[in-house]
C-alpha cells in the first residue's frame, strides 16, 4: 500500500530524467562498480545500479531534481557499494566476491574520477566480448550491462527473442563469474580478435537507436549519442585502426539525417519526402572527415562500405541527383561481404531508382518467397509502397495491411493508415 502512494506520487519529470540516466549513465555506473568488485561481482555491480536508479526516483520525485543527477548517482553508487561491503565484510561470508581480490589495490574514491570511470568502461567493452563467451553473447552483455538495453532491445538488435537472450545472458554472466578474468584492456593479438566483436556491439546499439523497437519512439536519439560516445572513446584508445573511423563515419552520417525523418508529430517522413536543410552540415562534415581517415588502412570492412552508402545520400543536393549506381554498385559489394538479407533488401529497393519500380517489386516478391525475411516489417511495407507506384491499388492495400500487423509501433502503424487513406481517396 505504501509503494502504491510512493509510486503514484512519483514526478513525471523525475521519472523521465532517470529513465535517460539509466541510458547514459548505468554503463559508466556498472564499469566502475565491476572494477572496483572484479568481473565475478557484475551481477553485484548491477543490482547496485538498479537500486540507485530506483533511490533516484524516489529522491527526486519528493525532494526535487539535483543541479547535477550524474554526480547524485555516483555518490549514491559508491555509498551503496561500501555499505555492501560492509556488510558482507560483518557476515564472513561470500568474501571471495568482495572487490575480487582488488580491495587491497584500488580505492574506491580514485576509481570514480573521471578519467578512471573512462577506463573502466574500456574494460568493461572488452569484459563483455570475452573470447570465453560466443559473439552473440559477447555482443547480448555487453548491449544489456553497459549500454543499458532491456532484454527485448536487445532481443531486437539481434534478431531472436526475450527468452533466448535472457538464457545467453545467464549463461554469460556465471561464465565470468566462475573464469573471473581479468578486469583489463587486452593488448596484442588478442585486442585484434576482441575489439571486432566490440564495434559489431555499437553498431547494434547505434542501429537499435536509429530504427527503434521501441513502442513510443522511431528514433531514440539518447540511445544514438551514447553509442556515438563509446564509439569515440574506443577510436580515442585505438585511433589508429581505420574500420573504426568508417564506424564513426557511419554514424555521424546517420545522425546527421535526424530532424528530417520525422514530422511534428512524429510521424515518418520518408526518405524521398524528407527536407535536406533540415539535415545536420557539422555532422556531415565529421562524417566525411573520419570517412576520409578511414581510407588509410589496405582492407575494406563493412561500415566502410555502409559509410560510403552514408556519405553518397548526404552530399547528393536531391533525391532525383543521387548517385544511385554507386550506391547499388556498394550495397552489392557490401552482400559479398557479409552476406545478409536485409542487405539484399536494401539493393531491391535501390533497383527503384537504378532500375524501375517494377524490377524493385520482383526482387522484393523473391525475398518474400524464400522466407528470408519472413514477417519483417520493411520487406512488406516496401512491397506495398512500390505497388502504389505503379498504380495497382489492391495489391498495395493488400501488402501494406499486412504489414501493419507486423510493427508494434505506433509511428510506423500512423504511416500505414495514412497510405492506406490515400489508396481509398485514389479509388473513390
Amino acid at each position: 500500500m505504501q509503494q502504491a502512494a510512493k509510486t503514484s506520487q512519483r514526478d513525471p519529470r523525475a521519472q523521465a530524467l532517470v529513465e535517460h540516466c539509466f541510458r547514459t549513465e548505468a554503463g559508466r555506473l556498472t564499469a566502475v562498480l565491476t572494477r572496483f568488485f572484479g568481473t565475478a561481482g557484475i551481477e553485484l555491480a548491477e543490482d547496485i545500479v538498479q537500486d540507485t536508479l530506483i533511490a533516484a526516483l524516489d529522491a527526486w520525485s519528493l525532494g526535487g531534481i539535483p543541479d547535477h543527477p550524474a554526480a547524485w548517482l555516483m555518490r549514491v553508487a559508491k555509498n551503496k557499494a561500501l555499505n555492501e561491503v560492509a556488510r558482507q565484510q560483518s557476515a564472513r561470508r561470500n568474501n571471495d566476491v568482495i572487490a575480487g581480490g582488488m580491495l587491497a589495490t584500488v580505492e574506491i574514491d580514485d576509481i570514480f574520477l573521471e578519467d578512471e570511470i573512462r577506463d573502466s568502461q574500456l574494460r568493461m567493452i572488452f569484459t563483455c566480448c570475452h573470447p570465453a563467451l560466443s559473439l552473440t553473447s559477447q555482443i547480448a552483455l555487453t548491449l544489456k550491462t553497459l549500454c543499458g538495453f532491456g532484454v527485448r532491445e536487445v532481443a531486437s538488435a539481434l534478431m531472436t527473442n526475450d527468452s533466448l537472450i535472457n538464457k545467453r545472458l545467464y549463461r554469460a554472466r556465471r561464465t565470468l563469474r566462475d573464469k573471473r578474468p581479468e578486469f583489463v584492456i587486452p593488448s596484442g593479438e588478442e585486442l585484434q580478435l576482441r575489439i571486432s566483436a566490440v564495434g559489431l556491439t555499437l553498431y547494434l546499439m547505434f542501429n537499435e537507436g536509429y530504427s527503434s523497437s521501441h513502442a513510443d519512439s522511431i528514433i531514440r536519439r539518447d540511445m544514438c549519442a551514447e553509442a556515438m560516445r563509446l564509439c569515440r572513446l574506443l577510436q580515442e584508445q585505438f585511433h589508429d585502426r581505420p574500420d573504426l573511423h568508417a564506424l564513426f563515419a557511419l554514424m555521424c552520417l546517420h545522425a546527421a539525417r535526424f530532424e528530417a525523418r520525422t514530422d511534428e508529430d512524429g510521424g515518418i517522413v520518408i526518405f524521398e519526402e524528407q527536407d535536406r536543410s533540415l539535415w545536420n552540415r557539422e555532422l556531415i562534415a565529421a562524417g566525411m572527415q573520419h570517412l576520409e581517415l578511414s581510407r588509410r588502412g589496405s582492407e575494406l570492412s563493412a561500415w566502410h562500405l555502409e559509410a560510403g552508402i552514408a556519405a553518397e545520400h548526404c552530399l547528393a543536393p536531391s533525391f532525383a541527383t543521387t548517385n544511385w549506381q554507386s550506391i547499388q554498385h556498394k550495397y552489392e559489394l557490401l552482400a559479398k561481404l557479409k552476406p545478409n538479407p536485409v542487405i539484399d533488401l536494401n539493393i531491391a529497393i535501390v533497383s527503384a531508382c537504378t532500375e524501375n519500380a517494377a524490377a524493385a517489386i520482383q526482387r522484393l516478391d523473391a525475398l518474400e518467397q524464400n522466407g528470408r525475411l519472413k514477417d519483417y516489417y520493411l520487406l512488406t511495407a516496401a512491397q506495398g509502397m512500390f505497388r502504389i507506384k505503379l498504380g495497382d491499388t489492391n495489391g498495395a492495400a493488400r501488402y501494406l495491411k499486412r504489414a501493419r500487423g507486423l510493427t508494434q509501433s505506433p509511428a510506423e502503424r500512423r504511416f500505414i493508415d495514412k497510405q492506406l487513406l490515400l489508396i481509398q481517396q485514389q479509388d473513390v
